[in-house]
């Protein structure tokens, strides 16, 4: 079946191959062979039927290279019209003393309708179509062909290196490039070929006056000469006789002329011409409304005629009301349905298996009854969440992603997890319609309660019932209630997580986010001395120590300074670090003053002993003894604690090359504690020296 449809449709091809080329041997027939005035009607009633369908396909194509074939078939209808006059010509030269109707009835009824029996008016008539067509619509025509071709051809080396552009950016893939340039070649060749198929316009014009000429000059000349006619007889006949030839074949000529205008004159404008047209005119109802308005003031001067300026007043201020209307509609129904289909694809894609593969960045699952307790909160807790994120967005330098927010039955009803790309890192079950008042080194209130721990900081903690408030407010007690204890906790766990939370693409967002300068300095960088995701785990190693990225440009030109030199990430970060000092200890001090907790002398040399270094002098291992290592956290641990629970905020200092090591240590015991090197304190920083682990 398959085989006898392709055969069927390759005959069918091959017989309209067949058919046209017979179609432009008979056109070319015409020329020399004389055919019967029948024949000649069905020539003439086809060509005026083939331009009609030409204006019309020129109308409602959606852009000029829709028509490509335009300049063919111009070519085509100008020869079949040339035969044509060349055919009437024979008759009417031959046949015309018999009357009117010799050369058929098409050109006498022609003459008939359009010169009222007065051959005069029909002259009158058939110079001004040649006026029209030749001045008018062929000069402009042409003329607009002329610069589009040449703004076409200036333009193609730019749109070709745009494409290339566009496909070394990886915007389009190799199909699409090798279409958009195939169009850029048929465009070119078809404003090329307009240019000159306008010409064949030009000297149908031409061609169409001469042959007029010819026929009634040649036609009085024969009638008087050969039959027997009289001056006025022969010239009353073949002036009616010429002028209806030239009719018929100068309305089609107006008609293709017309075409060809429209379709140059289209230009860049996608849509059919009634869209072009009315969408763009009627764009604006205020300059429909001021005509209208003028139309009216028209139709109240005396001596002008009322009616049909007051009723175009009218519909032009019926439509500056009404299409405006319209457009709302419009746009709201376009609206709706670009929400619909979204309901539709978020419907899909969660119903979809590989909805069941994604999962969120952050995700808060809340149990039963806190669910039930929050409801009525939800959009406040939206908000919140909302502004945690703006909050971060400004002191960490990017924007965290969205908290999901789900309900999960399966775990406790009072329970909370949150997880970080699907895993647990934090649970907690709350005392849902209790306050949490934060003790740290106070003593319990005298209330009927629970003592507990705060989940965000590990603090003292002591939960009453909500009716107490008053009172805790008056013994000057902090408290938090369930939502406040739940938002922290997330805010910090947030902070803790936050290398696993910059992606990627968030750090190519940062970089795309910057001036030029800097977006060719993180290029370079990343093309000589070290990759992106070697940046990015640059990035994360100081976002794991709480060290803002907010001032990405100082970070790059600290990289661009000694990534020539180092290639080992930590590395490179102790130097991102230092160059970045201000930054840090700004943000860590309180009132312009910085606190301090030195390593003391003892472990200052301990450390600096079990730095094991290369031929080089560079550290390339760390090697303490267990046991020493285990008094230094007992020692730290019992200082440390000491001042945080005086609600001291410090840092631990150390020297350079030992500071990753000792953060490596306390962060296991204090996530929260800053450990700086001596050569990350900024220059004017006021210290306040707490003591020293020793």
């Amino acid at each position: 079946m398959a085989l006898s449809e392709s055969i069927g449709i390759e005959q069918r091809k091959h017989s309209r191959d067949i058919g046209f080329a017979v179609g432009i041997v008979i056109i070319l027939t015409v020329l020399f062979l004389p055919i019967p005035a029948f024949l000649i009607d069905v020539g003439l009633a086809f060509s005026i039927a083939f331009s009609v369908l030409i204006l019309m396909v020129a109308l409602w194509i959606q852009r000029p290279l829709d028509f490509s074939s335009f300049p063919t078939v111009l070519l085509i209808v100008t020869m079949l019209r040339l035969s044509l006059n060349i055919a009437t010509t024979r008759m009417i030269l031959s046949e015309g003393y018999e009357g009117v109707n010799a050369a058929g009835y098409v050109i006498g009824g022609f003459s008939r309708l359009v010169m009222s029996g007065d051959f005069v008016i029909g002259l009158i008539v058939f110079l001004i179509l040649i006026v029209v067509n030749f001045v008018v619509i062929t000069k402009g025509a042409t003329r607009i062909a002329e610069v589009g071709a040449r703004f076409t051809l200036d333009a193609i080396p730019g749109k070709q290196m745009s494409i290339d552009a566009d496909l070394s950016a990886g915007i389009i893939d190799e199909k699409e490039a090798q279409r958009r340039r195939r169009e850029l070649e048929e465009e070119s060749a078809f404003f090329g070929a307009m240019d000159g198929a306008s010409k064949f316009v030009r000297g149908d014009a031409i061609a169409g006056l001469i042959i007029t000429a010819i026929n009634i000059i040649g036609g009085i000349a024969i009638g008087y000469a050969r039959h027997g006619m009289s001056l006025a007889e022969a010239s009353d006949v073949f002036v009616k006789l010429s002028v209806g030839d030239g009719l018929v074949t100068q309305i089609p000529a107006l008609i293709v002329s017309l075409a060809a205008g429209l379709l140059v004159s289209k230009g860049g404008t996608r849509g059919s011409a009634d869209q072009a047209v009315f969408g763009q005119l009627g764009a604006y109802p205020r300059a429909l409304f001021v005509a209208g308005m003028l139309l009216g003031v028209l139709g109240l001067v005396p001596g002008l005629p009322a009616l049909p300026f007051l009723a175009l007043a009218g519909t032009m201020a019926g439509l500056s009301y009404i299409l405006p209307r319209q457009r709302r509609q419009q746009e709201e129904a376009a609206a709706e349905a670009e929400r619909q289909r979204q309901r539709e694809a978020a419907e899909e894609e969660q119903e979809s298996v590989k909805a069941s593969l994604k999962t969120a960045e952050i995700e808060l699952l809340v149990g039963k009854q806190l669910s039930t307790r929050l409801i009525a909160s939800h959009r406040e807790l939206a908000f919140r969440m909302n502004k945690m994120r703006k909050k971060f967005a400004a002191q960490y330098g990017f924007v965290v992603p969205e908290v999901r927010l789900a309900d999960d039955f399966s775990i406790p009803p009072k329970s909370y997890r949150i997880r970080i790309h699907g895993a647990v890192v934090a649970e907690y079950q709350l005392r849902v319609g209790e306050l949490m008042v934060l003790l740290g080194s106070k003593p319990l209130p005298n209330l009927p309660g629970e003592e507990v721990k705060e989940p965000a900081f590990g603090m003292r903690a002591y939960s009453v019932s909500e009716m107490f408030a008053e009172e805790l407010k008056n013994s000057g007690y902090a408290y938090a209630d369930n939502m406040a204890v739940l938002l922290t906790h997330l805010s910090e766990v947030i902070r803790n997580n936050l290398p696993q939370l910059l992606s990627y693409k968030d750090m190519k967002a940062l970089i795309d986010r910057l001036d030029p300068e800097y977006r060719k300095l993180a290029d370079e960088i990343c093309s000589a001395h070290i990759t992106y995701p070697g940046l990015q785990a640059v990035l994360k190693l100081l976002l794991a120590e709480r060290v803002s990225i907010r001032n990405l440009h100082l970070i790059l030109e600290a990289i661009a300074e000694i990534a020539p030199h180092i290639r080992r990430t930590e590395q490179i970060v102790e130097h991102v670090r230092i160059r970045m000092a201000q930054q840090i200890c700004g943000d860590l001090a309180e009132g312009a003053v910085l606190k301090v907790l030195r390593l003391g002398s003892r472990w200052d040399l301990a450390f600096h002993q079990a730095l094991k270094r290369d031929a080089k002098g560079e550290v390339r291992e760390f090697d303490i003894d267990p046991r020493q290592l285990e008094e230094f956290g007992q020692e730290a641990a019992k200082v440390i604690r000491m001042h945080l629970d005086a609600g001291e905020r410090f840092v631990l200092v150390t020297a350079p090359e030992a500071r990753p090591y000792v953060r490596m240590i306390i962060e296991r015991l204090f996530p929260n504690l800053p450990v700086l090197s001596h050569v990350e304190i900024a220059r004017g920083v006021e210290l306040s020296v707490l003591g020293s682990i020793s």
